[in-house]
């Protein structure tokens, strides 16, 4: 007769159920507080080094953020105290560089524009701006599209854009570091700010798109300049409102009742400029209208508007496409910004 004992045999015994169930609890819990205690700890050296330059760390750390995109950039550069005035919109705002906007007014100005960004991560990006100066703004820039001109009161935004990282609440913040990007952004934090050598993201975060669009061929291809002629929808649809981007921008802007607001309708190539009397026409006028009346209400507010017949949008080599302007037209608009800023004094 075997000596051994089957397993069967074993699960038979008095109590071996029990030791075994007790067994698996034992591993099920010790699991659980291994999984909590590397969650925890993963989430207070993310609160410590601050992967996006924050500030929510009590620590001090290396100004600035390592080369990254705007959506997370903007963090750090929206705090910067070098900075007095901001740009804020999407590419068709971006090309406005702030050293020529200092040069030719004297204020310091940051760009925290998000490309493919609406109204709604705008808006984030403003308070977060403005909540963040030791002295008040001296200027706010906001590119005006027809994303600007919606009625839908959610103002739904297309692409991701990381509200959490600009929120208010702390809470959301800490939720918001649970997730796998942060953790890919962890280590290159740790190594931006051990090193002391890596590269610095461009603290006034200036994106010039040129090259970019010279690459893909749309200052040579065919069809791509061909592309440039094609009428397009425009105005944003809205004609009658109601414009809750107006709304909530004035709103954000009672934050800085001292701060000059330029609102700035970006120029367009005359092919997407709004046929006369089209429904587009209406919407454009009925946009236009509804950011004027801010204008009028408020002090300190000026609209500056490109989306009208100017001899420079006729100009297809002034264009990559439709609604993207090259260098000189960015440089016409510069100076008006600084004329109004100037006319504020």
């Amino acid at each position: 007769m075997s000596s051994s004992t089957s397993s069967s045999e074993a699960a038979g015994r008095p109590g071996a159920r029990e030791a075994n169930e007790a067994r698996w609890a034992g591993f099920v819990r010790g699991f659980a507080v291994t999984a909590a205690t590397v969650l925890l700890g993963t989430l207070a050296l993310a609160w410590l080094i601050d992967p996006y330059g924050t500030g929510n760390t009590p620590l001090s750390l290396r100004e600035g953020v390592r080369p990254q995109g705007p959506r997370t950039a903007a963090a750090s550069r929206g705090r910067d105290p070098a900075f007095q005035a901001a740009i804020f919109g999407n590419s068709h705002i971006q090309l406005l560089s702030p050293e020529q906007l200092q040069a030719a007014s004297g204020i310091a100005f940051v760009s925290l524009i998000a490309p493919a960004s609406g109204p709604k991560e705008g808006l984030v990006l403003i308070d977060w701006f403005l909540r963040h100066r030791r002295e008040p703004a001296r200027a706010v820039v906001v590119g005006i599209d027809d994303l600007w001109c919606t009625a839908d009161p959610a103002m739904p935004n297309a692409k991701p854009f990381p509200f959490w990282l600009y929120s208010r609440d702390r809470a959301d913040y800490l939720v918001g570091l649970l997730r796998f990007d942060v953790l890919e952004e962890l280590q290159r934090r740790i190594v931006y700010l051990l090193t002391g050598r890596g590269e610095r993201a461009r603290p006034d975060g200036y994106w010039d798109y040129e090259p970019n669009y010279i690459g893909m061929g749309y200052d040579r291809d065919p069809g791509k300049r061909a592309a440039l002629e094609q009428p397009g929808p425009s105005g944003g649809g809205n004609a009658s409102g109601p414009w809750p981007a107006v709304q909530a921008l004035e709103a954000v802007m009672q934050a800085a009742p001292g701060t000059p607001l330029i609102l700035v309708r970006p120029p367009v190539y005359r092919s997407l400029l709004p046929v006369p009397g089209s429904a587009d026409a209406a919407a454009d006028a009925g946009c236009r209208g509804a950011f004027a009346a801010l204008a009028a209400r408020r002090p300190l507010t000026a609209l500056i508007d490109w989306r009208r017949d100017r001899s420079e949008l006729h100009d297809p080599n002034q264009f990559f496409d439709r609604s993207h302007y090259r260098q000189p037209i960015a440089r016409l608009v510069e100076a008006e910004i600084a004329a109004a800023l100037k006319a504020m004094r």
